[in-house]
């Protein structure tokens, strides 16, 4: 009996579709769902395992810096002409704009539509910016950046280690002035660091216990915070406050929580891998200590690494005295293995060895 070309068709569809797709029992069902695991930051539209757990905008809870509305007015009042009227700090709906870089013509043209590719952000971005929120928790923290200020960062990290994330890294975030267009950025959760003459909300975050052990205390106006770890109850890595000099000032501080170290710790060792021109490294001397200060413009030019907010400008403190970055970069370099000598795979990433 002679088959038609229909039925020859027909019968050979499940190898011809087989072949496509490199083996039937490896294709994806239509209409299934692709879901995360909680762990991946987001880079140029591509989900990046980081380690610790991440809480996109696209998240349930999640905080969304590409949206115009305020966050927190009451939804009646949140539109732009409502929020551009009521506070006087905002004066553009978008809180972020388009890296530029070394890009050419063209290729602007291209990414000012979104249409970015690993390669070359990763070309473009080469530093780490670290920052504390002096909110005390990163619901306030995007509160007063988004709803007050006109203000943005990639990265939000919470006293439990929640990492959150507002912007695709192919963003160029508002926090840092000119490191903007090659940086990405994060503001830690922590009150901040206070000379002799300022007037010190710490006594208001931190108490002993029974035990002399230090713990974090949230005033009542902040409720439960927005933390997501149930009854959470946060000590700062050291006990006693840390002192030390930024800027040429003496400053003191209470020092960030282990759960936050861990979670920085994964998120430098991530970005350093993606970003192969940033390295895992912080702004050091001549004899390899840590700079406290501005970097000179040129200095500053030629840095590629993780580095504070101070680095950048001379009227910023943060992170601050207290943030350990021996131990920071140290974890850092472990969880990354071996210094990379080119670009990696965005999802090759592991979890490592913790210390904090």
């Amino acid at each position: 009996m002679r088959l038609s070309k229909f039925n020859i068709l027909l019968a050979l569809a499940p190898f011809t579709t087989a072949g496509l797709f490199s083996g039937c029992a490896l294709a994806p069902r239509v209409g299934s769902f692709a879901p995360r695991t909680g762990d991946e930051m987001m880079v140029a539209g591509r989900y990046v395992h980081t380690g610790t757990p991440v809480v996109l905008w696209t998240d349930p809870g999640g905080y969304d810096a590409y949206r115009v509305e305020r966050r927190f007015a009451p939804l009646a009042k949140s539109d732009w002409k409502t929020s551009s009227e009521e506070v006087k700090g905002l004066t553009t709906p978008n809180r972020y704009n388009t890296r530029k870089g070394d890009l050419t013509t063209n290729e602007l043209e291209r990414v000012r539509s979104g249409g970015w590719d690993l390669p070359l952000l990763q070309r473009v971005v080469d530093q780490f910016v670290l920052h504390f929120d002096v909110c005390g928790v990163s619901r306030q923290c995007f509160n007063i950046l988004h709803d007050h200020r006109d203000l943005s960062v990639h990265f939000m990290l919470d006293l439990d280690g929640t990492l959150y994330q507002t912007l695709d890294l192919k963003e160029r975030a508002w926090h840092a002035t000119t490191s903007n267009s090659r940086s990405v950025g994060i503001e830690i959760a922590n009150m901040g660091s206070y000379g002799k003459e300022e007037n010190s909300p710490l006594e208001q975050w931190y108490a002993k216990d029974a035990k002399g052990k230090t713990r974090l205390t949230l005033p009542e106006r902040f409720g439960d915070g927005g933390l997501r770890t149930p009854n959470f109850v946060g000590r700062p890595a050291r006990n006693e406050p840390v002192r030390g000099v930024i800027q040429g000032r003496e400053l003191t501080q209470y020092d960030y929580t282990p759960q936050q170290y861990r979670a920085l710790a994964h998120l430098t060792a991530a970005l350093c891998r993606v970003f192969p021109k940033m390295k895992c490294d912080y702004p050091r001397d001549a004899a390899g200590k840590l700079i406290p200060r501005k970097l000179a413009d040129d200095e500053l030019e030629k840095y590629a690494g993780v580095l504070g907010h101070y680095h950048i400008q001379t009227n910023k403190v943060d992170p601050g005295p207290a943030l350990d970055w021996d131990a920071l970069i140290g974890q850092a370099r472990g969880l990354m293995g071996e210094a990379q000598s080119g670009p990696v795979n965005p999802t090759s990433l592991g979890h490592g060895r913790r210390r904090f």
